[in-house]
């Protein structure tokens, strides 16, 4: 009934989203780099093969993204003391201020767009996505 509505709706809000982003993290962060980083810093340091679960793409997309944000500063590859086979993929300071400030950027962003609703609804918002994207 209102699934036309809520595609175009929800298509203009993710191009937007993402070209705010694109633009506002460039050129020293991405989006997927953001959540790398934003997943380090849940879990202080991760194996590349942790990854796939949270980026659903493959070992390769993941080992190009990491060696980018390697050569960028934002982490480093690290031998594991008593398995050398094991590689940890930590965030750098850079790293570390960066995702701040990727969070940040996002929230502006996330915050222009939900304060033209009430907090009421906000909440409302958030509790009916969730129950569309935790549907089984």
């Amino acid at each position: 009934m209102y699934t036309n509505d809520f595609a175009k709706l929800w298509f203009k809000l993710s191009k937007d989203m993402k070209t705010y982003m694109e633009t506002q993290l460039a050129p020293t962060l991405t989006e997927g780099q953001l959540h790398v980083l934003e997943l380090l810093r849940a879990n202080d340091k991760m194996k590349p093969s942790d990854f796939i679960a949270y980026l659903e793409t493959t070992p390769a997309a993941i080992t190009t993204l990491l060696d980018r944000m390697e050569k960028g500063g934002l982490i480093v590859r690290e031998r594991d003391g008593h398995d050398r086979r094991i590689v940890w993929i930590k965030p750098t300071e850079l790293g570390h201020s960066e995702c701040t400030r990727g969070v940040e950027v996002r929230e502006q962003f996330l915050n222009s767009h939900l304060n033209r609703i009430s907090a009421h609804n906000q909440q409302l918002l958030v509790y009916l996505l969730g129950k569309i994207a935790n549907a089984s």
